[in-house]
């Protein structure tokens, strides 16, 4: 992990545990939680918009171990 990625997660799993509590994915949860009139926290809010964030990071990867397979 790059450390701006450690400095970002205070509590690994908050945000899955509460995904898990509305019977959601992460992924599921981050979107619902980021819509227009959404009435989570400020803070969920922020942990959605993190969770997006990495979830492009993790495609982002696969993708790059994909190409350099090929070779």
């Amino acid at each position: 992990m790059s450390n701006w990625i450690k400095g970002a997660i205070k509590h690994p799993g908050s945000f899955s545990k509460a995904a898990a509590e509305h019977s959601e994915s992460t992924a599921e949860y981050a979107k619902n939680v980021l819509k227009d009139g959404s009435k989570a926290s400020e803070h969920t809010k922020r942990q959605a918009a993190l969770a997006e964030t990495l979830s492009k990071l993790r495609t982002h990867k696969s993708k790059i171990k994909k190409l350099s397979a090929k070779k």
